[in-house]
């Protein structure tokens, strides 16, 4: 399965992903965004999960994400945000129009050279790209096995890593952090936010449902979860703070 079916196999699930994905800590935004800036442009925003910390950071907030039912959930939660459809290769904005662009949870499905470009032409000189990631916290014994088994061709040591790096074209990285937040779920929800990832979405029925009944295995057995209706989920935000050549 290529990389753009998985990404396009988020485009039908816009009210579960918005209910079920887990959102982004606050210092994750104030990590990008310190202090009240013009213009700020969530890119791949979704339904807003990142987006929504950034309204009163800016002046003015975009959001830019190709799929319109997404958008749809985005607007009814952020209706003072200007929602847009469009692609990070194809950013549907001026030229120098930005202070800052943010990424969350979507860089690694962009083209890198044409995506940076892009970013790079929209941003004023010297502005700020924001990008970050949620995944699994390496002490949580119990959502790694979930994860290896929602994501079987992805090596242990994957499970914490992401696309960001320190050479991205036209831009040099300024500053990296990781946040370590908790997360109190209940175990229906946590299964539900199963149900919303690539390779869940994309499985045959008989595929879905067996990796759920493994991932509920996991919870029945775990002692942070076993018999448990809610329990405290370890999240770890990956943040990478990058400036404009």
């Amino acid at each position: 399965m290529s990389g753009h079916a998985l990404a396009r196999s988020f485009e039908s699930i816009g009210d579960d992903y918005d209910r079920y994905r887990p959102g982004f800590p606050e210092a994750s935004a104030s990590a990008i965004v310190p202090s009240v800036v013009d213009a700020v442009l969530d890119l791949g925003a979704g339904t807003g999960k990142f987006t929504e910390r950034l309204v009163g950071r800016a002046r003015r907030t975009y959001a830019v994400e190709p799929s319109e039912r997404m958008l749809q959930v985005l607007r009814s939660k952020l209706p003072g945000v200007e929602a847009l459809i469009g692609t990070a290769e194809c950013i549907p904005v001026a030229e120098a129009s930005m202070d800052v662009v943010t990424v969350a949870q979507a860089f690694h499905w962009f083209e890198r050279e044409t995506a940076s470009a892009e970013i790079s032409r929209v941003l004023v000189p010297g502005g700020t790209l924001g990008l970050l990631w949620n995944h699994s916290d390496p002490m949580c014994v119990w959502d790694r096995a979930c994860h290896r088994i929602a994501h079987p061709a992805v090596g242990d040591e994957d499970l914490t890593t992401d696309s960001a790096d320190s050479e991205l074209p036209g831009f040099v990285l300024v500053r990296r952090e990781e946040l370590h937040w908790t997360e109190p779920i209940t175990r229906e929800h946590y299964l539900r936010r199963w149900s919303t990832v690539s390779s869940l979405l994309i499985a045959d029925d008989a595929t879905r449902t067996r990796m759920l009944g493994e991932i509920g295995q996991v919870l029945d057995e775990a002692v942070e979860t076993r018999g448990r209706e809610e329990f405290d989920l370890p999240q770890v935000t990956e943040v990478y703070v990058y400036r404009r050549i």
